[in-house]
């Protein structure tokens, strides 16, 4: 089977309190926690990563990625399985397993787009999380439905933030939960926070 690009979305949470606390134990550097994948179960993508494939690849990227300070993360997904260093918003410093759910620790770098996503949260702006990888799939019976399962030729590139997780759910938890009345209104938002932000530097 031929490999393609696999993207999918896990339930990222975050409390606006570990949020506030990360800036201001950390000299306005964020540090958050939260699920990065999950095991075993089906997704909105239709598709069912086995913990077995997933535990091996999330212990060679934590020896290798994690351990020498290089598992970066792009601000919205690329089509590539390449990650793009013009991009990086962030690094995931630790990963572990609780249960069916890979968990693991994002520092938001002080990058462009690490700046942009910092501002993003601080702002209320929802996020979501997803990860990157190459493999093939293969279609199973999973709870008496079709499910597409990642083979074992998966390889873990990358986990990203987005905009616009396709997965209900997907987000991770801004500072201020501020309400927007309408989509015009969030993109001119985001429009105006990313050019105050590149007017800054």
């Amino acid at each position: 089977m031929d490999k393609q690009l696999l993207v999918d979305y896990a339930v990222f949470e975050v409390s606006p309190q570990q949020i506030n606390e990360s800036l201001a134990q950390n000299n306005g550097k964020l540090v958050v926690k939260g699920v990065l994948q999950r095991a075993e179960a089906k997704n909105h993508n239709g598709r069912v990563y086995p913990k077995e494939t997933l535990m091996r690849e999330a212990q060679k990227y934590a020896s290798s990625f994690i351990k020498e300070r290089r598992a970066l993360g792009e601000l919205d997904h690329p089509d590539s399985s390449v990650v793009n260093l013009n991009n990086v918003s962030h690094n995931v410093t630790d990963m572990g397993w609780q249960g069916l759910d890979l968990v693991g620790t994002v520092e938001v770098l002080s990058t462009p787009s690490g700046n942009i996503l910092k501002e993003l949260f601080k702002s209320g702006i929802k996020l979501g999380i997803s990860s990157r990888g190459m493999g093939s799939v293969k279609e199973v019976m999973s709870e008496n439905e079709v499910a597409l399962e990642v083979q074992p030729d998966f390889e873990l590139i990358a986990f990203d933030f987005v905009s616009n997780p396709s997965t209900h759910g997907a987000f991770l938890s801004p500072v201020n939960e501020s309400k927007v009345n309408s989509t015009t209104d969030k993109f001119a938002n985001i429009e105006k926070i990313i050019t105050d932000i590149i007017t800054e530097f």
